[in-house]
């Protein structure tokens, strides 16, 4: 299948922040193969008039959960541990199969129409995410969250460990890599270092990643520390958690030292700005991560703390709430939030995509810059960053295919999502 983009305003994401005009983008069997000014010659399968409006990278999600749509606005106003602790935890031991699969059709749609091209996601029941990731054509590393309590560790009978295998056998990999599958710690506060050791040698062994919730509160920071004597990062990254491909969830309440280890390790720091104000966790300190070479990506988490997937309102908090932080206009500047949100993003994932140029993964969507909230244009990437919203987005191409034109989902059928939510898995949830 090949494609030809005319007449679009082209946002590359290259290290000069390029913006085409009049731009043509071809892709072919997935991938970019041309951009430039100049119609590229032969014939498309498919030629798509951008219209003026703006082709970019599609955005990169890089912490979620994603079947919590379930729980959009349950339990608001309390804090964290409460929050967790009696309201969420309690719905989550009610899932099955059928309420996963229902909830995570709604997650993807929502971010499929809002932009988002690929997910790094951290549950359970992971192998009914992945059928569903599998048909909606997004691209997504899924992960199944493990814990440990006091109970003896047996990495053959530990139901999460059991899960992470299968699932690696079945869907690492598939379709060539739009699904990959990553280890997974819950947290630090929720195991132990026999099974982050475990984990991270399965992970060696399978060249897999790893994702970690790390310092979300202050509380989970200060009780590591009287644990060990050593934050969140510097215990988990003793024990070698952080040796592979990493993403470190939140990161609000780390220190310089924890952002050398991370830089050191080349592990991304998730930034997740609404979640974190919304359950008042803190602000994370993404300019001092920045500035010791940390690569800080974007991501909401669950819908149950944020309420939303759309990752173009958590690109505006993250780049005005540093600069209100440091009180300092330039402290994050639009193209650093949109490549928080796009290249970082993607490198976090270990993907080929986050950039509009020959031989990426074309993950791909065009922004109506015809929207009210969108005229004049004096800057485009400072109008994607401040100004535009999910429900600008007009088309969302994932590997080469379009899944989402105009309103339309091409992969997924929204009435048959709806029913199921309503009459299946809310009242099986909440019932």
């Amino acid at each position: 299948m090949s494609t030809l983009f005319i007449n679009v305003t082209a946002v590359l994401m290259d290290e000069s922040g390029t913006v085409l005009d009049n731009a043509f983008v071809a892709v072919e069997g997935g991938k970019i193969a041309y951009v430039g000014l100049d119609k590229p010659q032969g014939k498309f399968d498919e030629v798509i008039d951008g219209k003026g409006n703006v082709l970019m990278p599609g955005l990169v999600n890089t912490h979620t959960h994603i079947p919590m749509t379930a729980m959009r606005g349950y339990g608001d106003g309390h804090d964290l541990q409460d929050w967790l602790f009696n309201y969420i935890f309690p719905v989550e031991d009610k899932w099955d199969d059928r309420a996963i699969r229902a909830c995570t059709d709604l997650g993807l749609a929502e971010m499929i129409a809002s932009g988002t091209t690929a997910i790094e996601d951290m549950y359970m029941f992971c192998d009914a995410i992945a059928q569903e990731v599998a048909s909606s054509g997004m691209n997504a590393n899924i992960t199944r969250g493990a814990t440990l309590g006091e109970e003896a560790f047996d990495p053959a009978g530990h139901a999460a460990c059991i899960e992470t295998r299968e699932l690696v056998e079945r869907w690492h990999g598939y379709n060539g890599g739009q699904i990959l599958v990553d280890a997974s710690l819950h947290g630090e506060y929720t195991s132990r270092p026999e099974l982050w050791e475990y984990l991270v040698g399965y992970a060696k062994e399978n060249g897999l990643g790893m994702h970690v919730h790390v310092s979300e509160t202050k509380k989970e920071h200060e009780e590591c520390v009287a644990r060990f004597g050593l934050t969140p990062t510097q215990v988990l990254a003793k024990h070698g958690v952080f040796d592979v491909r990493a993403i470190a969830a939140h990161c609000v309440w780390t220190t310089p030292e924890d952002w050398a280890i991370l830089a050191a390790k080349g592990v991304t720091a998730a930034h997740n700005p609404c979640s974190n104000l919304k359950l008042g966790s803190g602000i994370a300190p993404v300019i001092g991560m920045r500035k010791a070479g940390v690569n800080v990506a974007i991501g909401t988490d669950g819908v149950s703390s944020n309420n939303s997937t759309d990752m173009f309102e958590d690109m505006k908090i993250a780049a005005m709430l540093q600069n209100g932080a440091e009180r300092d206009p330039l402290a994050l500047l639009p193209i650093d939030a949109l490549r928080m949100a796009t290249v970082n993003g993607a490198k976090a994932l270990g993907r080929n995509s986050g950039r509009v140029a020959v031989g990426c993964d074309a993950d791909l969507i065009l922004v109506d810059f015809t929207k009210p909230n969108l005229i004049p244009r004096h800057d485009v990437i400072s109008n994607l960053v401040y100004a535009a919203h999910g429900c600008d987005v007009v088309m969302n191409m994932c590997r080469g295919k379009v899944i989402y034109k105009n309103g339309e989902f091409l992969t997924l059928d929204m009435e048959r999502i709806r029913r199921e939510v309503a009459e299946y898995a809310l009242p099986h949830l909440f019932g």
